[in-house]
């Protein structure tokens, strides 16, 4: 695991977490599909630029 692919990795579970939170807030729908666009981009991103997959 490189540093590029944890802190994707990280900035990616951070997101799901505001998710929850403005989910429990009621905020609008289309900020929580925003981030969770962003969260599903960071995490895939991370996921696939880990070094287990060479």
């Amino acid at each position: 695991m490189n540093g590029l692919s944890t802190t994707l990795i990280v900035v990616g579970l951070f997101l799901v977490g505001g998710i929850i939170s403005f989910a429990k807030q009621q905020m609008p729908k289309s900020l929580i599909t925003l981030l969770s666009i962003g969260a599903a981009m960071c995490l895939v991103a991370g996921i696939l630029r880990l070094e287990v997959w060479n």
